[in-house]
């Protein structure tokens, strides 16, 4: 089957991108490695001895680096509903976290501890209808906030890949309802013409 121009486009973006020849070279499962490392950085948000949940893990490229910063004394749980090659000192947990099943596995490895930080780099699998797929990524980052409203400790932070489009506002409105302090960020490892942005709440009201 012959791709599409899109698709031929996005395949030449990514093969001549410089963050995923770096990945590469570093060693990191993903470009988006490097957002991560911006945001940290930039927000303050990381620690040892911090217990982070990090939702939409897979390949790991976020929990990879996670879970040094964090050390011994720290602990990352990590969850997708697809499968993630292991990573030293994450727990990983398969499955959609808005199933029981999973949510409580979840719950299991958090143990009586709240989390300080929940990070989700969730996207949906994109169709190519713009108001169909901002519909599943808003749920998406919709159920995100909603789990961080369940697990965050008191000043908790929550960092969300969310893309512009219906819904944006209303998810910010949201999301101040909940944390001290919301900023939105677009890291240099962010494709310019993509519409995704990235949102701290910081200090969670619990």
């Amino acid at each position: 089957m012959a791709r599409s121009k899109s698709s031929n486009r996005w395949l030449e973006e990514h093969v001549n991108d410089p963050y995923v020849k770096r990945a590469q070279v570093d060693g990191y499962r993903s470009r988006a490695t490097y957002k991560l490392i911006e945001l940290l950085d930039k927000d303050k948000l990381i620690r040892p001895g911090m217990l982070v949940l990090d939702l939409g893990s897979t390949p790991g490229g976020w929990s990879q680096i996670l879970a040094p910063m964090v050390g011994n004394k720290g602990k990352v749980i990590a969850s997708d509903i697809l499968p993630m090659d292991a990573i030293a000192d994450v727990e990983f947990i398969l499955g959609d976290f808005t199933e029981e099943e999973v949510f409580n596995q979840i719950m299991a490895a958090l143990g009586d501890a709240k989390a300080d930080l929940v990070v989700s780099d969730m996207a949906p699998n994109i169709s190519g209808v713009d108001a169909a797929d901002q519909a599943a990524s808003m749920y998406l980052v919709e159920l995100a906030l909603d789990m961080a409203r369940q697990v965050l400790k008191p000043n908790g932070n929550f960092l969300t890949k969310v893309f512009h489009g219906e819904g944006y506002d209303d998810f910010l409105k949201d999301l101040r309802t909940s944390f001290d302090k919301v900023v939105v960020r677009k890291p240099d490892a962010s494709r310019a013409r993509s519409r995704e942005v990235y949102v701290v709440g910081k200090g969670f009201k619990a």
